[in-house]
């Protein structure tokens, strides 16, 4: 899985987090992932990782805790497997347009529920002032990230909030209509925004 082999890359891992602390948080992400940040109590986190409940509030002393720490590691997990992907490419109009060929991976998974921060912020945006400040700092980065590949290969920095705002509608499209072609679709779009600044290279 793209964020599975992020992992494995160790980047998205704190160099000092406990065997315990790992084992919660991977619990969180599957069950929070899955079925959503009301339905999942600590309990089933407790189960889900074989970590006492305990040790579970020693290490969280509240749910909003690790709601807040799910979050934070799962941003910088997606984050890094996009960016491990993207920058396998030199600077120029291919690496922006493997943004979509790595959400088209992302959105082909069994377990693809759509944006994790969206569906943090649909539930519990409007009376969690620290899930609404995840969800706009995730999209902030993913902006400003693809500003900086569009800039970097030459094109103005407003295309790369266009190219954002296609993404953006891919990844929604795909998790309500369950078909990753929506990427493709986005990438053909991105593809036109960016062909006047690339008007020698072939599409």
């Amino acid at each position: 899985m793209v964020l599975a082999q992020a992992a494995r890359r160790g980047g998205a891992m704190k160099a000092m987090a406990t065997e315990a602390e790992v084992r919660v948080l991977d619990a969180a992400e599957e069950l929070f992932y899955a079925r959503g940040l009301q339905a999942v109590g600590m309990d089933a986190i407790r189960g889900a990782s074989g970590v006492s409940l305990k040790r579970l509030y020693q290490l969280f002393p509240s749910k909003d805790v690790l709601v807040e720490a799910y979050l934070r590691r799962r941003d910088e997990r997606w984050r890094a497997a996009l960016a491990s992907h993207a920058e396998a490419l030199p600077a120029g109009r291919e690496r922006v347009l493997a943004v979509f060929d790595w959400l088209e991976r992302w959105f082909a998974e069994d377990g693809f529920r759509g944006c994790a921060f969206v569906n943090s912020f649909g539930e519990l945006g409007g009376v969690s002032p620290a899930v609404a400040e995840a969800a706009r700092a995730h999209k902030d980065a993913f902006r400003r990230y693809l500003c900086r590949l569009v800039t970097d290969a030459g094109a103005p920095a407003p295309v790369g909030a266009q190219i954002a705002l296609l993404a953006e509608g891919a990844i929604v499209t795909a998790a309500v209509s369950g078909d990753p072609g929506a990427a493709r679709t986005a990438r053909e779009a991105a593809s036109v925004l960016l062909a006047p600044y690339f008007a020698c290279e072939p599409r």
